[in-house]
């Protein structure tokens, strides 16, 4: 018989998966920014306008209007094509059908476009909170296209299996602020909508899809860009040791964009450093000789008891993995290093070699986390994940046989995508009346 708090723990994790498939997820756009004036003009569709959860404008929201939003004392300050509304609690904008996409603004901010609605309040008086209620996988595909570079579905189908599993496990990270995630690497990154049909296909050949251990337990995923030719435990890196999170050979990591770096530094700032900072005796010949030809032919989590994670943190360095010597003319220490990123995990540059390579994409996710499985949750619809990813795969080569073609912002995927969602809604209660209506449909494509 399983122990109580084992089966809690699966109950409380299919509790988790159903909810973040049926709902939509909360995320807080430009976490990293104080933002003190949004202007939100719109690229496809129509919104309502709510203040204070009363509509304000019905469906007037759309191409050639520009919302302006600001931070005041007393709440949300709220315009309309230069026309005041007033200061509200909070300001929301909702599409009213699901292909609909927002574009975002913000003063000194590179702009944005997202889909779904967006919820707008006061962070504090002079800065807005802006929180993008979106569908889940809807965010994964964004969240897919921020973090990962690439031309292979399996490259993205990869990233999305992965961010899901994180988002599931840490749902309610930031319950206590009102919303699940931030946009920032706090959480994952999320700096824009999906506008690439080939990322949006990998997200969707990977739905349902999460990453367990042996037990069937959801795990931690990270990863990093590049991990220089081998992963780090966890315990180097974290304090837990896990059983899945081992260093293992990376090879496939080799000859990429993050492969190696070098920084220079001035032989008296290292040595510096270690005396003032560590409080080593950086006289003693052997201690001196040890930080000036440190190597690591293989990965290592500390020099003279110093974690190695401290130094790249002081130093701002790419990676941990790096050897030491010194420059015989300029008399500088010489750090070369392997990688980019805490070496945990997934190496998301070796996963591009391994993929090009033709390695599936359930074998290169065992590589990374050891005895690690794919766990396919059989409530989500195979039949409707695969008319998906068919009328997604015709969207891409349709944009193949034609390079350069210039479409209307109707014509745009995301568009075509949500009609067939719409249309295979429809077509599952069937009704022979609407036949001719959904032919017309396809043939209007």
């Amino acid at each position: 018989m399983k122990p109580v708090k084992y089966c809690l723990l699966l109950l409380a994790m299919t509790l988790a998966f159903q909810q973040a498939s049926a709902d939509k997820v909360k995320v807080r756009l430009f976490s990293n920014n104080r933002i003190d004036a949004l202007y939100a003009s719109f690229d496809l569709g129509l919104y309502n306008l709510y203040a204070n959860d009363s509509l304000l404008l019905d469906s007037g929201l759309g191409e050639g209007m520009t919302v302006e939003l600001k931070p005041s004392p007393s709440g949300v300050y709220v315009a309309v094509n230069g026309y005041e509304y007033g200061t509200f609690k909070r300001a929301v904008l909702r599409a009213t059908d699901t292909a609909c996409i927002l574009c975002l603004n913000p003063r000194n901010v590179k702009q944005r476009t997202y889909e779904g609605d967006l919820v707008v309040s006061c962070f504090d008086k002079n800065t807005l909170l802006i929180i993008n209620e979106v569908e889940f996988e809807t965010y994964l595909a964004g969240v897919v296209q921020s973090e990962i570079y690439g031309n292979m579905s399996d490259i993205f189908r990869i990233q999305a299996i992965i961010s899901r599993t994180w988002a599931l496990r840490n749902w309610n990270k930031h319950r206590s602020d009102g919303y699940n995630f931030c946009d920032y690497v706090h959480c994952q990154a999320y700096q824009n909508r999906c506008i690439r049909p080939d990322i949006m296909l990998g997200t969707m050949q990977s739905s349902g899809q999460t990453i367990v251990d042996g037990a069937g337990k959801m795990i931690e995923t990270p990863f990093h860009s590049n991990s220089g030719g081998q992963t780090a435990n966890s315990e180097d890196v974290w304090r837990s040791a896990l059983p899945y999170l081992r260093s293992v050979t990376d090879t496939f990591s080799f000859r990429m964009r993050q492969s190696d770096w070098t920084k220079v530094i001035p032989i008296n700032q290292w040595l510096g450093y270690f005396s003032k900072t560590h409080k080593i005796n950086v006289q003693n010949d052997s201690i001196r000789n040890q930080l000036l030809s440190f190597s690591q032919p293989q990965r290592k989590a500390k020099i003279l008891g110093i974690p190695l994670t401290r130094i790249r943190t002081d130093f701002k360095l790419k990676s941990t993995f790096f050897s030491v010597s010194v420059d015989s003319k300029t008399g500088d220490v010489v750090l070369s290093g392997h990688g980019y990123g805490h070496g945990v995990g997934l190496s998301q540059e070796g996963t591009i070699r391994m993929v090009s390579l033709g390695i599936s994409y359930d074998s290169i996710i065992r590589h990374y986390y050891t005895g690690a499985a794919i766990h396919q949750d059989d409530k989500v619809s195979q039949r409707y994940v695969n008319n998906f990813v068919t009328e997604i795969t015709k969207i891409i080569e349709e944009d193949k046989a034609n390079p350069g073609k210039k479409k209307s912002k109707k014509d745009d995927w995301l568009g075509k995508l949500f009609r067939v969602r719409d249309r295979l809604d429809r077509e599952e209660e069937y009704d022979p009346n609407k036949q001719e209506m959904e032919h017309e449909m396809k043939v209007e494509w």
